[in-house]
């Protein structure tokens, strides 16, 4: 068997286990595992790594860096293809620098991590244009990344203002629709407090729904807190070094 078969057998059983502990997580809420998706993190792995994901089963791929998927992801060679034989989605989960929003169109499906009027209006100025006359293009989905445990470390938007910038973001920037909130969990042991930070979360989405129904995305849960997630309503989790193993050092 050679590096790579194993590398993929490797991850592919570890997404098995991920996926058995999804669906007892969702069970406990009264929840189907179908709702929630997987995105594998390739955050400093390889090519290698990307590729066994695929062959495992995975569809939906996640990057923190911007110019960490330009080197990787740029072009999407013709071998980046699903199990089921389509290309991945890739989304930015990491922080965006306005000046690094033009290489965003064409590379990422998704920005998950928009916290601030100013970005998004960065996004919308290097959209394609649309010709006069003619029906708007597929808009960038985005989520509205909030720090819900209060964290002065952490990006995000204030749970208050979240309002205010989805409002703004729909006035504003026509060419992006926002689907959904993001949050990153305290950085803590305590259970209880990962999870109020996550019930918060999805509180606010329910508190959001009236006057933006399309709110429809939660991202929520990492690879040390993704069953917590799940049972406060995630639907999406974020998985790095579960699928992957230890991260290599820069």
């Amino acid at each position: 068997m050679s590096t790579q078969d194993e590398l993929c057998k490797q991850v592919a059983t570890r997404l098995i286990e991920i996926q058995e502990r999804v669906a007892a997580a969702a069970a406990r809420a009264g929840r189907s595992a179908a709702e929630v998706q997987l995105m594998a993190v390739t955050k400093t792995f390889g090519v290698d790594r990307v590729h066994a994901a695929l062959r495992a089963g995975m569809t939906l791929l996640g990057e923190n860096r911007v110019q960490e998927a330009v080197v990787k992801f740029a072009g999407w060679p013709a071998d980046f293809t699903t199990a089921g034989g389509g290309p991945p989605r890739l989304h930015l989960i990491g922080h965006l620098q306005r000046n690094k929003a033009a290489r965003v169109p064409g590379l990422f499906d998704c920005v998950q991590s928009l916290d601030k009027l100013e970005t998004a209006q960065a996004l919308q100025a290097r959209l394609p244009p649309t010709p006069l006359g003619s029906r708007p293009g597929v808009p960038l989905s985005v989520l509205v990344e909030v720090n819900t445990s209060g964290e002065a470390s952490k990006a995000g938007v204030e749970p208050a203002a979240a309002a205010a910038l989805l409002t703004a973001i729909q006035d504003q920037c026509p060419g992006l629709q926002a689907d959904g909130l993001m949050t990153v969990g305290p950085l803590t042991q305590d259970l209880a407090v990962v999870r109020a930070a996550f019930a918060r979360l999805a509180d606010l989405r329910r508190r959001l729904e009236a006057n933006h129904p399309g709110l429809t995305t939660l991202s929520m849960g990492m690879s040390g807190d993704f069953e917590v997630a799940v049972e406060e309503g995630s639907t999406l989790v974020r998985l790095g070094t579960t699928l992957f193993g230890a991260r290599p050092p820069r």
